[in-house]
This record gives structure tokens, sequence and C-alpha cells, in this order.
């Protein structure tokens, strides 16, 4: 869909004064880099555990840490999510409350295909064969209503904690821990629910050692490894409260204090746990975690989290490689299909909600689909697939400035009934429809999109941090990047742009172009490979966008660019 002189490209504007801050001992390039982000002083980067918010000051803990206390000695039940923060948030509860010595606690994750996402009325009733006193919700449960009043109904107390956005009304549950609650003032509500998680464990380990437990306070942190992946994972913003919890996991990653799980998830990918860093943990880690939830059953991810065997857990990750595989190959089937739409449409007339369905796709991959072709069309993208009650299940992915859960619920309010259920975030949402509302719904969806955002940007931006001068193209200077982070959403991994030469290009594995670049007459090579952009032959100078990264091969590291778009100078002309 994008034109052939390539997406546009705009250099970010420093949000902040980086004078302020210049004697703090940081590369001016990457002083720079921050203040395009709003980092404001040096202070801000101080990842620090002793930095994040008070986790008295999260919404209704207090409440829920005194309903955990009195269940200290009953039977608790985990209710989880099908993805990776859901897996990493059970499996950082389950072991906390062990570690407490809270030992009679089990986890139950709904199957997507037959029970479908939450504390549905259906799932309480496969968690009361239990017989558990407490049912705790992780990365879900804000808009389980009716669930929550079958499980009173059923005799059991019920904890949600979540993260997603609440709807009008709350479930009556006994305790309510959530980040994004009306009247909140909590200062971080872009917690994932593994962040969620861990302020409550971190709350009640605080309460038992008050009480007598000693040690109880430290446990916690003893799993910021999960926290980390779970968040990057699950794509929320990387706020200065986020960014320390994903910087303490990822040094207790680094200096070999993972759990097993996450360790044999690097080893099978092939990837340096001394050398992990953010974008590990979102497309290496996370997307082996989340294939068991599209494709099967995420409790496999969630038994390799939990085991501390780490025989056991290299034969979970193994297992988790292969799933995720199988997820590539049926991804890149309806990633085709659905480009082969979008292509047949003449841009102008694209809809501005592009709303997807095919009977053949798959009901845990069209999240993923949605993403692809977002990137591609440069608009939200709502894809849906049939599930097996005859529902469309839809996933929707968000443009900046276009807030997407908002959206469904303004087609909600103009067509009371036509969605059956929805629920997300400001980038990503679901929800679920009767096929025959789905023409329905695809048209409203557009007219809501150009009644509330009538100044949507459709042109696909690309925002960089301006050229980088020859010295910086460096392996001491990619070396710091790779090190500036935790770079993640909402505070993006630097992007650059710049023009080369290429002298060498060739195209290796199934559709990737490596190239040897100079910035100018006599620059120095530098290596630079492009992802599924093989098949064009560029000549003369050329604009390179892209991302400086070093690059490891048999031991030896070089600089080397990640080039996201090439075009040809006399095409931008």
């Amino acid at each position: 869909m994008n034109n052939l002189k390539g997406r546009p490209v705009r250099a970010r504007r420093p949000d902040t004064d980086i004078n302020t801050w210049t004697d703090a001992g940081v590369d001016p390039v990457l002083q720079r880099i921050y203040a395009a982000r709003g980092v404001r002083s040096a202070e801000e980067l101080d990842y620090g555990l002793g930095g994040i918010f008070p986790v008295s000051s999260l919404s209704g803990i207090s409440e829920a840490v005194a309903l955990l206390l009195e269940h200290v000695d009953k039977r608790i039940t985990i209710v989880g999510d099908f993805d990776a923060d859901g897996a990493t948030s059970t499996a950082l509860v389950m072991r906390c409350l062990r570690a407490f010595g809270i030992d009679d606690v089990s986890y139950l994750v709904p199957n997507r295909f037959r029970f479908g996402y939450g504390l549905t009325p259906e799932i309480v009733r496969v968690a009361a064969e239990r017989q558990p006193d407490l049912l705790i919700t992780v990365d879900n449960g804000v808009s389980s209503i009716d669930g929550v009043e079958v499980a009173h109904q059923l005799g059991m107390k019920v904890l949600i904690t979540d993260h997603h956005l609440p709807g009008a009304e709350l479930p009556a549950a006994d305790a309510n821990v959530n980040p994004n609650l009306v009247g909140s003032t909590f200062g971080s509500p872009n917690l994932a629910g593994v962040g969620v998680a861990f302020y409550l464990m971190a709350a009640l380990g605080r309460a038992l050692e008050d009480g007598g437990r000693a040690g109880a306070a430290r446990v916690p942190a003893k799993y910021l490894d999960l926290v980390a992946l779970g968040t990057v994972a699950d794509v929320v913003r990387l706020d200065h409260n986020n960014r320390i919890l994903v910087n303490q996991g990822l040094t207790r990653i680094r200096a070999g204090r993972a759990v097993p799980g996450i360790a044999a998830l690097f080893n099978q990918a092939r990837r340096s746990v001394a050398r992990a860093v953010s974008t590990d943990l979102g497309f290496v880690a996370g997307p082996r975690l989340n294939a068991a939830g599209r494709l099967e059953d995420i409790s496999v991810g969630i038994e390799c989290l939990l085991t501390d065997d780490a025989s056991v857990a290299a034969g979970f990750a193994a297992q988790l490689d292969e799933i995720n595989q199988a997820r590539k190959d049926i991804e890149a089937r309806m990633r085709g299909e659905a480009f082969a739409y979008v292509d047949a449409m003449d841009a102008r007339n694209l809809p501005t909600c592009v709303c997807l369905y095919d009977e053949s796709w798959h009901q845990g991959v069209v999240g993923l689909i949605a993403a692809r072709v977002r990137e591609r069309c440069d608009r939200p993208v709502i894809a849906f697939a049939r599930d097996k009650a005859g529902l469309l299940k839809g996933s929707a992915r968000s443009i900046s400035g276009v807030h997407v859960r908002d959206l469904l619920e303004a087609v909600s309010t103009m067509a009371p009934g036509l969605i059956e259920r929805f629920g997300g975030h400001a980038m990503a949402a679901g929800l679920s429809l009767a096929e025959e509302n789905f023409a329905r719904f695809s048209e409203l969806a557009s007219q809501a999109l150009n009644d509330r955002y009538p100044d949507a940007d459709f042109s696909g931006t690309i925002l960089t941090d301006g050229e980088l001068k020859e010295e910086s193209l460096s392996l001491e200077f990619a070396r710091i990047l790779r090190e500036g982070g935790p770079w993640g959403a909402g505070f993006p991994e630097p992007v650059f742009t710049g023009e080369f030469n290429i002298v060498e290009q060739r195209t290796v594995g199934e559709n990737h172009l490596k190239m040897r670049v100079h910035s100018g007459l006599g620059g120095k090579l530098i290596d630079a490979i492009a992802f599924n952009q093989a098949g064009s032959a560029y000549r003369g100078p050329v604009q390179l966008t892209y991302r400086l990264d070093v690059n490891e091969y048999r031991g030896f590291e070089n600089p080397q660019l990640m080039v996201e778009q090439i075009v040809n100078i006399q095409a931008t002309s």
C-alpha cells in the first residue's frame, strides 16, 4: 500500500531542554534521544527499584491484601489469561504464594477456543470443581460481571487483578486491584497485568513480614524477570515506572538469576542470556509463550516458567518453539490473504478502519494479522475469525491518536447490542459479534472513527532521531544505544535516517537483503540488513531508515544497520 517513495520520514522534536542535565555524563547524542522521549532530567534514568511508585498507592491494594490474609490457610485458585502477560502473572503469583508458605494454591487458564476470555461463568464452574475458597484473577476480570456473580453464588470469594480499562459497571468482586479504576491516583496507569500482580505480591509480602514471616517482603523482587518479560511482551507503555521494573528484571536475567524457563527460552532461540535486552523479551521469549495460547494451551508456557528444573524447562521451551513455528506458518498464509485484500483496493478507497474476515482464519492469530495489516495500510485494523459457537472474534490494532477501545465503545453506543462484548486498551482491543453483523459493524467502525478522530494521521510517517555522524556509526556507540534502554512501547528504540551508498547487496534466508554500505566518499564500510525486503536491486545513493545494533557472529561483534526502509534518492526528488 505504500508508495514507491516510501513512507514519510520526520525527525522527532525534543520535548525537554537537555541543557538542564548536560553534565550528567550521558553521551550527547543519547541525551538528544532521551529528550525526544520526554525525559526531563538524568534522575529519570535512575532505574533503582526504590524509584517505583509506592506499593500502597495502587487502587484497591489494601482491601486485596486483607482478603488474602483471610485466606492464607484456605484453598486458592488463580485464573489467568492465555497470553505472555497472563502466563507470567500466573507464574509470579504461584511462585510468591508458595514462597510465602501458602501451599493450597493452583491455577486455571481458560482455553480461548472453548471458554473465551476472562472469568466467564463457564470457567467459574470449572474452577468450582476444585472447591476453592478464593479465586484470584490475573490480567483479566475487570469486565467479568456475570462470572463474579456466579462465583459468589457458588460460595467463592473473588479478588480481581487487572490492568484493562473498566467499563461503565465494575464486577462486584470482594477486592479489585487495577491502576485504571475510575478515581485512581496511581502514578503509572500503564502497568501490565504482571506489574499489577507484582504490586499485590509486594504488598502481601510486607504484610506477612510485619506479621512475623521473616523474609517475605523480599520474595517478589526475586521474580522481576517474570515482570520484565510480561511487561515487554504485552507492549504496554514503558513509562519510568515500567522501565524500572523491566530494567530490574533484565539485570536479574543477565546475572543468571532468571527462572529456568526464561533461560531455556533464550537458549532455545540461541540468544545470550548475559546480553539480554528488552527486544529479546519482546521478539524472542514473548512470542514463544504467546504461540501456546494462540494455538493450543498456555499451560505449557506457565509450566515452563514454574519449574525449577533446568532440563524440564528446556523440554518445555522446545515444545513452545515447535508451537511457535506452527504459528508462523499459519500466520504467513493468513497474512498473504489479508494483504491481497487490501492491496486490491486503491489506497484512496480504503475505509478509515479496515475490518477483515475470512471463515478459514485461525482465531488465535487474527491479532497478529491486524498488526501486520495496520503496518501496511497505516490505519486501525480489526481482523476477525469465527469461533466454535458461530460468533466472530475480532482483534483490533490501532495507530497513534486513535483510542481503539473508545472507538468500540462509540460503535456500541451508536448501535446497542451490535457488539456482544468488547474490552482492551488504546492501541489494542478485542470484541465479539454475530457474523450477520459484520458488514454493519465495519461501516459503523469507520463512521465512528471519522466522527471522533477527524484529524487522524494515516500517512504512516516514520519518526526518527535524525542523522548520525560518521563517527557514531561505530561499535562503541551501538553498545551505548543497546545499553541505553530498556526500549519499547512509548519509549521507542532509536531510529535514524541518512544517505548511503550500497557497495554490496545479496539475498539471504528467504527474503532478506544483506548489504554493505558507506555513508559517503571514503566513508567506512558497515554491514546492513533489511528483513523481508529482498527482490529489488538498488543503484546509486539511497536513503536508509535504520536502527544501529550490535551484531555478534562467531564471537566477534560489529556494528550493523537494521534497515526499516530503503528509498532510492532519485525516487524522492
